[in-house]
This record gives C-alpha cells, structure tokens and sequence, in this order.
C-alpha cells in the first residue's frame, strides 16, 4: 500500500522520545498507521451509507472513532 509517506512517521517516533529510528521500524509503523486508518475510513464510509449519504463527512469519522 505504502501511501504515507515516511519522513513524517519518523518524527511521530522522534517526537514519542526515540533518539534513533531505524528504517525497519519506520517502515512497521507505516504499515500500522495505514491499516488502521483504513479500517477507521471504511467504518465511516458504513456511517455515510447508513446515513443515506455518498459524501462521509467529519460526523461519520468521528463516530467511526467513538464506535472502536
């Protein structure tokens, strides 16, 4: 998939306290970060539709979040 770019994962690690990231590790979190967002874009894209609505809105994300 790899649709997130690396370079800002890598300060999410740097900023959580890592004072050295390996690229293996980078490359793990990216892997995390993207599927958990797409289970989190697809429970919201189900709120749209149970909505009657095409469009997923902030609405839907956000009881997406509150449904996990």
């Amino acid at each position: 998939m790899a649709e997130l770019p690396r370079a800002p994962l890598e300060r999410l690690l740097r900023q959580a306290g890592a004072e050295r990231v390996s690229d293996e590790a980078t490359e793990a979190l990216r892997e995390a970060v993207e599927e958990e967002a797409l289970e989190l874009a697809e429970r919201a894209r189900e709120f749209s539709q149970h909505a009657n609505r095409k469009t997923v809105q902030r609405e839907d994300v956000r009881a997406a979040r509150r449904d996990r």
